[in-house]
């Protein structure tokens, strides 16, 4: 199977809004409801689950009945950090799948561009690699800075990638890497491909965009509106 988690227990207060981001309403529906929609949409899909708040559980469950997310399955508790909500997820979809054979797709909740394209490339690269992170390129020019105010080293553009979700592995992979995290007191990695990598494991980028971005200030929910409402010309690439 191929089982989505979608993270979406942050309480949002860099959006300084009433209730979490995720639930904000757009043309009248749930930003997390958009984003259950990309995969409910897909068709290699098999079943999503969402890590959310406690006191959102049963309101996320009537707005998957109200939009006819039907893939919907699992609903569960977030943790204290990012990478323990991740794991709540993951066991929670052990639970009920098993891991024999079952791929996991880590996807930011208040994340509801994701194309069709770049799920689809996601689990390609995944099926070729045993892991997937959707990236982009950089394509500014990148300084370090120790205080803030004066550039101190230029960094190479063409070796920097800024990591987005989803990002692709194998269950039981991925519940090793937790739980070898628990054992070497890694406790604060909200990024899989972050864990990964500090144990060791190779990443691997399948393709992100631009506007596969992360809606995470108020700036963000006015580009998001914005771009509900423009779509591209058929003529451009």
């Amino acid at each position: 199977m191929n089982i989505v988690v979608l993270t979406a227990a942050g309480s949002g207060t860099r959006m300084h809004q009433d209730i979490p981001k995720q639930f904000i309403h757009v043309d009248n529906k749930p930003i997390i409801v958009y984003t259950m929609e990309a995969f409910e949409n897909h068709p290699s899909i098999d079943a999503i689950v969402v890590v959310t708040l406690e006191s959102w559980k049963e309101v996320l469950y009537a707005y998957a009945k109200q939009f006819n997310i039907s893939k919907l399955k699992i609903v569960v508790d977030g943790g204290s950090t990012g990478q323990e909500s991740i794991y709540n997820g993951l066991k929670a979809a052990e639970k009920v799948y098993g891991t024999d054979g079952n791929t996991i797709i880590i996807h930011d909740g208040n994340r509801p561009l994701v194309s069709n394209e770049i799920i689809s490339d996601a689990l390609a690269t995944y099926k070729q690699w045993g892991s997937a992170v959707a990236a982009i390129p950089c394509v500014e020019a990148v300084f370090s800075s120790e205080d803030g105010i004066h550039a101190k080293n230029n960094i190479p553009r063409e070796e920097l990638f800024r990591t987005q979700t989803p990002h692709v592995y194998d269950l039981k992979k991925l519940l090793w890497a937790h739980e070898e995290a628990k054992k070497k007191n890694i406790t604060n990695t909200a990024a899989s491909c972050d864990l990964m990598y500090k144990l060791g494991e190779e990443v691997y980028f399948s393709r992100g965009t631009e506007e596969n971005f992360k809606i995470t200030t108020v700036n963000d929910l006015t580009m998001f509106k914005a771009m509900l409402k423009t779509r591209r010309d058929e003529w451009i690439k």
